[in-house]
Parts: C-alpha cells; structure tokens; sequence
C-alpha cells in the first residue's frame, strides 16, 4: 500500500484536523494487506491514529484510517448516538462501534450512511443525508450538508488546503511520520 495513498486521501486526519477518512486499494494478498496496515500502524499508533480494513471485497479493501480518541468523542454526542441507536448499534464504545460498521458494510448491499459519523462529518448533515435520502442539500463538498453551510464551506477549504499542502511536502521527500501530527 503506498504511502502516497493515505497522504492524498487522508491529510486532514493525518494533520488532526478530522477524525477519519476513507479510502480503497487494492490488493493481491490478505497477508500483503495485513502487512502494510500493520507497518502503517507501526509508524502512526504512536501518534494517535490508527488504520483497519472495514470490507475486502473482490482485491478491493476499503481502508479506514482513523483518531480513535477523536472517534471517541463524536459518537459520545447525544445526537450521533440517536443516529447509531436507530440502526442498532449498541453503546460499548467506538471499537464495538467500527466492528458493527465493518459487519454491517459486509452482509448489506447498501452502503450504512452513518458511516459519516465516523469521518467526523456534522451529526446533523449525516441525519439530514439519511432523511433525505441524498437529495436536497445545501450544498456540497467532502460530504453533502443539511445544517450549517457556511461552517461546512470553511471545513471544506480547509480539508483541501491541507491536502495540497501534505501532497506537496511528501513529494519534497517528507515522511508520513514527520507529516503525522500527534494527539
């Protein structure tokens, strides 16, 4: 898995700005997976971030790279808990949580919305999106928004002036390591 990988798809988390992203790659081995997730998790854990797989599918996996103290705090929220409750999970905590969400991607053809409280989007855009069904937003960026848009804008620019900026330090020969802040 390339390094240049997370560095493009996941700059906001890496930066401490965000609490997840999302990405897929691909694979030709489990083994060869399981073993660049661990050699990512080697250099990242220590700076409070973590990567596990949530679905394989087909040499596909789908990456979840996250802050699991952040995590920690967005599903303790009243309103992420609704969300979470009103799809069954139960409330042990963020790690039974992503193992519900990981189940939950691999028996269900449609993909579990609220998988946007795990990438630190607004409670409120994850809702209207569910509610919507999609449709009706504000506006849209790096998720669609429901509540507050001009909050929502400034995240967005945010997010991009940040991957831009980590994009062009990897390739100045910066490490993951030096571009990870720590918790």
């Amino acid at each position: 898995m390339p390094e240049e990988l997370i560095i493009r798809h996941c700059s906001p988390t890496l930066a401490g700005m965000k609490t997840g992203n999302l990405f897929t790659c691909t694979f030709e081995s489990k083994e060869e997976l399981f073993s660049d997730i661990r050699e990512i998790n080697r250099k990242l854990v220590p700076k409070g971030i973590r990567m596990i797989p949530l679905r394989l599918s087909n040499g596909r996996a789908l990456i979840y790279l996250y802050r699991p103290a952040k995590l920690c705090n967005d599903l303790a929220s009243a309103a992420a808990a609704a969300i979470l409750e009103g799809f069954g999970y139960s409330q042990i905590g963020s790690t039974a949580c992503i193992a519900q969400l990981s189940r939950r991607l691999q028996a269900s053809a449609e993909f579990p919305h609220e998988i946007g409280l795990f990438l630190g989007y607004p409670p409120e855009d994850v809702c209207g999106f569910i509610k919507n069904k999609a449709a009706c937003a504000k506006c849209t960026g790096c998720w669609k928004v429901y509540g507050d848009e001009e909050q929502a804008q400034k995240t967005f620019e945010k997010y991009k002036k940040c991957t831009l900026v980590y994009c062009s330090q990897w390739a100045k020969g910066k490490s993951i390591e030096w571009l990870t802040v720590a918790d």
